[in-house]
């Protein structure tokens, strides 16, 4: 993996046979990367990085202020949590037979268990995603040509997914917090390190082959991912 530093700002550079053009993302963590074409030479890099410029200023101190304000969730009525690209109300009720459920469009649970809702959350959203998660990866097996071991949902820390040993694909339990297309592309993109484990240029023809939009999920997932840091 090269990295292009130019003044202040550091950038992860991926080259890719499939790219056509150029493009800059700041992701979750404000890291830096620029995709480029193969053929692209260093100072057409570092000119389109000057051009850019103020943009990327501008993208990190989002980035940093997003930090500042991702407070963390309160499991109080009225609070919005998200499932699937949408945020459901929770309702606290006196009673109820599971610790959390998800019943006409809101989150339900029992008053008494709210002082560890997170905890209670994270296993209903862990219990939704493996199965959610597990059908996506069957659906594009054939399609990859790959055949991983199973689908193991956990806390990954910033990484979305990885693909460990034996083939077995690990995502965060986050995951599922995503719009579905967004959550379909980290799975498309575990699923090809089983094929490609670096980010090659044949690996990203593998990703695209299967999801030709992925340049666009992927943008989407670096700039709005740090969006769910509250929870």
């Amino acid at each position: 993996m090269s990295a292009l530093v130019v003044n202040d700002l550091r950038f992860e550079l991926r080259r890719s046979s499939a790219r056509r053009s150029m493009e800059i993302i700041v992701d979750r963590r404000g890291e830096l990367v620029l995709s480029a074409p193969p053929a692209v030479e260093e100072t057409k890099l570092r000119d389109f990085v000057q051009r850019k410029r103020m943009w990327i200023y501008r993208q990190l101190a989002r980035q940093a202020a997003l930090g500042l304000q991702a407070r963390r969730k309160v499991f109080v009525d009225g609070e919005g949590f998200p499932y699937l690209g949408r945020s459901y109300r929770l309702r606290l009720v006196a009673e109820s037979d599971a610790a959390v459920k998800l019943v006409g469009g809101r989150f339900v649970m029992p008053q008494a268990l709210a002082k560890d809702g997170r905890e209670h959350l994270i296993r209903w959203y862990c219990s939704r995603a493996r199965p959610w998660l597990e059908d996506k990866a069957s659906e594009y097996a054939a399609r990859m040509e790959v055949a991983p071991a199973g689908v193991r949902v956990q806390d990954l820390g910033y990484r979305w997914g990885s693909c460990g040993k034996g083939e077995w694909l690990y995502f965060h339990w986050k995951t599922i917090l995503l719009p579905a297309r967004i959550a379909e592309y980290v799975v498309v993109h575990e699923m090809a390190h089983l094929h490609e484990p670096h980010h090659t240029p044949e690996y990203w023809r593998r990703v695209e082959r299967a999801m030709p939009d992925f340049e666009q999920r992927r943008t989407w997932l670096a700039m709005h991912g740090g969006e769910l840091e509250g929870l």
